[in-house]
């Protein structure tokens, strides 16, 4: 019987792989959706906007030169584009929203 005929208790996540890879490494609805992968880094990240009127701090949990995702205790406040500033870099940048959770966000830089 195939995966998608058996009943949900039965399948046991991660068990199964082929080639190395989980089954439904191929699938349409994998995870990773982005052209670049991101590496992991855990830093402080200030975010501002309102003309620098309003501070939000948070903690880069991975990024790339393209983006990067944030953990916060509370995000319905973050507006869709601000600029950042991530701990170890000598810049603040312009980025946009790309997706939200109800602790991270999912930004690009512009």
């Amino acid at each position: 019987m195939s995966d998608m005929k058996r009943p949900v208790d039965e399948r046991r996540a991660g068990e199964r792989h082929v080639g190395g890879k989980p089954e439904d490494a191929g699938s349409p609805f994998t995870s990773e959706r982005r052209a670049a992968g991101r590496e992991d880094a855990t830093r402080q990240a200030r975010l501002f906007w309102n003309h620098g009127g309003c501070m939000l701090l948070g903690v880069v949990l991975d990024q790339n030169a393209h983006g990067a995702r944030i953990r916060f205790g509370d995000i319905c406040a973050v507006p869709d584009a601000f600029y950042i500033e991530i701990e170890g870099s000598d810049c603040v940048r312009p980025a946009v929203i790309r997706w939200r959770s109800l602790t991270e966000i999912g930004v690009a830089f512009e």
